[in-house]
């Protein structure tokens, strides 16, 4: 039963990965947390993803992936790029193979310490043209996974056909909403909670917010 199973949350502190967290707490009978250091724009994620780790008392691994840095010129990886999205484009943000990457040594973290169940937040319904963030390229890896390995692993996506105010829902649901809202971060400039309320980052988040508060609103009124 997945009930009495062990789970690894692929975890950078934000609103999707710290909903999947609670879903994971929820679901799985013992949950570890595993984040990257990737020579990202800002510490702060990564500290933001500690704090909430040690609050919910699930264990905490960082594991340093700074190659990427190296490999890749992008908005997350260079200070002197800005963030910005232009259609028919991907965006600045982009940073290729990184969900692939993280997920491969996910999947290694896992199996050392006994775990089969991979949880990652990646959405197809707002994934901003990340090719990586598709439902295609997540069942794929997952056999490529499991022929690489000779396991038995499943990769779990409880946020990938819910737009930014469903999963607001979703953690209401899972009665995660208010620290959700306050604990995580979500910005690009590293600014927690609302955040700076400029970068596409921040704008996908408040407008869902903003539309699910809404929606609720309604419901209750009716």
């Amino acid at each position: 039963m997945v009930k009495n199973e062990k789970a690894v949350v692929v975890f950078s502190g934000g609103q999707d990965s710290t909903t999947c967290l609670f879903w994971a707490l929820k679901n799985f009978r013992e949950v570890a947390t595993v984040t990257f250091d990737y020579g990202q724009r800002h510490s702060e994620e990564i500290e933001c993803a500690r704090k909430i780790a040690d609050e919910l008392g699930v264990s905490f691994k960082v594991l340093d992936m700074k190659l990427i840095n190296q490999l890749s010129a992008n908005a997350l990886t260079r200070d002197d790029i800005e963030v910005n999205e232009v259609e028919g484009e991907l965006p600045s943000t982009f940073v290729p193979g990184r969900n692939h990457l993280f997920l491969s040594f996910a999947a290694v973290y896992a199996d050392a310490i006994g775990a089969r169940h991979l949880i990652t937040g990646v959405s197809e319904t707002d994934f901003s043209g990340y090719p990586d963030c598709r439902d295609n390229f997540i069942k794929s890896l997952n056999v490529t996974l499991n022929l690489a390995m000779d396991g038995r692993f499943v990769i779990h996506t409880p946020l990938m056909w819910l737009d930014k105010s469903e999963v607001w829902a979703l953690s209401d649901e899972l009665g995660a909403f208010d620290f959700v809202q306050n604990k995580t971060l979500t910005c690009y400039n590293g600014v927690p909670s609302t955040g700076c309320g400029k970068c596409p980052a921040c704008v996908l988040r408040n407008d869902g917010l903003a539309t699910y508060l809404s929606k609720k609103s309604v419901g209750v009124s009716e």
